[in-house]
């Protein structure tokens, strides 16, 4: 059974589905209001917790658990299948989010946080040399993983195409190679947005999947930003057009 821990992390599986948790574990001897107000959540929720010692907590989940530990059922990562029923009954223009080559589960739970604020309708991600979800991911994402769709596909490059056919617009994000910016592209109608991993960025077969390439100005020195980063900064720009 997998574990999931952090404050945020609990509190928001409580919140959005608190049936999935099955068994939690606090830090005994501490009583600060954080902990009180779970302890509360808790209660609420008719969710009996146990006392363990910091080192229990350690051992379980390897430390960063803010002194909770919650063992839930897990969560479900959708396939193709679900993508397309997913795309075709939206009544507003579709907005996804692929990662292409994204290993670090940190940034796949920094990217799924930004996406569900951003109103993402689904996060795409390989089966294959990418990162899944886990314990780490669903910490940093704050309780997105309970609430934005992950999509695991076997060829990226082909989800990609059917998304084209399904009549929404692939644009990729390129530092190097894009001569558009991202602040001059239209970004309002069905589209799906591809990041790639920090460093060696999209795979070749994805970039001339593209549509469109659109890199974000740089004024620095610095050659790139964290996926992350970048990630919040073009979904929010795609917010930015669709509310103008």
């Amino acid at each position: 059974m997998p574990y999931l821990f952090g404050l945020h992390a609990v509190k928001a599986i409580l919140a959005r589905n608190p049936q999935k948790v099955q068994m939690v574990w606090l830090q005994e001897n501490r009583h600060d209001q954080r902990l009180q107000q779970l302890q509360q959540l808790l209660t609420e929720a008719g969710i009996v917790w146990h006392d363990a010692s910091r080192r229990e907590l350690d051992q379980r989940v390897g430390g960063c658990h803010q002194g909770v530990v919650a063992a839930c059922s897990a969560t479900p990562v959708q396939g193709e299948s679900f993508l397309e029923q997913l795309v075709q009954g939206l009544d507003t223009p579709p907005l996804l989010l692929a990662l292409d080559g994204i290993t670090d589960p940190h940034n796949l739970g920094a990217c799924l946080r930004t996406a569900d604020a951003a109103g993402v309708h689904a996060v795409i991600a390989t089966k294959h040399k990418s990162a899944s979800l886990n314990a780490t991911v669903a910490k940093v994402a704050c309780g997105a993983t309970e609430s934005i769709p992950f999509v695991q596909v076997t060829n990226l490059v082909r989800c990609l195409k059917w998304l084209k056919q399904a009549g929404i617009w692939i644009t990729g994000t390129a530092s190097g190679e894009a001569s558009t910016k991202l602040y001059e592209a239209n970004l309002c109608g069905p589209m799906a947005l591809v990041v790639g991993a920090e460093g060696v960025g999209m795979r070749h077969l994805t970039r001339v999947t593209c549509d469109q390439l659109v890199h974000i100005p740089m004024a620095g020195l610095v050659s790139s930003l964290n996926v992350s980063v970048a990630t919040g900064i073009c979904l929010f720009e795609v917010v930015r057009q669709r509310q103008g």
